[in-house]
């Protein structure tokens, strides 16, 4: 019986000699991917989707397994492809959490459980949304060397975001026997992610795990963020603060007048005694 959480998009455009190579290609495969797979191939010719999913245009396979996509990177090869599929036929990339972060990935001990590749990522991100296709290529890619993960920095993940200072997404983070690195290459291609993973990391600026945050130190770098997420709380302190100082000023010069007030009442008084004792 037919998988329908498993199919295959074909995305293509027309007159383009590659899509039509490709498609011919999948033809030859297309019974051994429903036998192996349970998944069918779905064509799709001048979709949107091509902007989620694959950053170099048409053509394009993306295989959704459970939901998951994963964007194949190769050419027409009908091998390549079949291996490719088979291999993967579950999805790769971890999903982390704030209760499961140092359980899983050790990482401030760099203990037993391997390299750690991870994507900082959030709901609301539309490079996070693009980026998932080739993560869980990467991934597929890496399986056999380290592990590839993604935690939500914005919903389950807030408390090991603040602890790693991640207050943009999609942040990238590599952590090896101890020590964490940024990758700070302004590429998000399939090919960059798994040579730094794989040796590039080496030529950026290795750095100590910081130990997971005390509930207070959490909680201060909670407010830190905020404030810094939403800078009209400032405004709204600025204003708060001037206002503060007018009803300051303002109730000192009332305070004033009446002094002043007084002390002309008394001076009045004390004119009109003299004048009396004078006559």
């Amino acid at each position: 019986m037919l998988n329908e959480s498993n199919f295959i998009y074909f995305l293509a455009r027309k007159d383009c000699s590659e899509c039509d190579n490709l498609e011919n290609t999948l033809i030859g495969i297309r019974g051994d991917l429903v036998d192996t797979l349970n998944a069918w191939v779905v064509k799709a010719v001048n979709s949107q989707l091509v902007k989620l999913y694959s950053p170099s245009k048409e053509p394009a396979l993306v295989f959704f397994r459970h939901g998951v996509p994963l964007l194949y990177d190769g050419g027409p090869d009908e091998d390549l492809i079949m291996h490719t599929f088979t291999d993967n036929k579950e999805p790769i990339v971890k999903e982390l959490s704030d209760d499961n972060f140092e359980s899983l990935t050790q990482a401030s001990s760099g203990a037993t459980t391997g390299d750690w590749f991870i994507m900082f990522y959030s709901n609301d991100c539309v490079d996070c949304q693009r980026l998932q296709a080739r993560w869980e290529t990467v991934g597929s890619k890496l399986k056999t060397r380290l592990n590839v993960a993604r935690i939500n920095r914005k919903t389950t993940g807030r408390a090991t975001s603040r602890r790693f200072h991640v207050s943009e997404t999609p942040t990238f983070l590599f952590f090896r026997l101890g020590k964490l690195y940024h990758y700070n290459i302004p590429k998000y291609d399939i090919a960059s992610f798994v040579a730094f993973a794989s040796d590039w990391y080496k030529n950026a600026r290795a750095e100590k795990v910081p130990l997971p945050k005390t509930p207070f130190d959490d909680l201060t770098q909670q407010i830190a963020d905020y404030i810094k997420e939403n800078p009209w709380i400032w405004k709204l302190g600025s204003i708060t603060v001037c206002i503060s100082i007018i009803f300051s000023v303002i109730k000192r010069l009332k305070a004033a007048e009446k002094v002043e007030k007084k002390k002309q009442k008394t001076e009045k008084l004390e004119k009109s005694e003299k004048t009396k004792k004078s006559k």
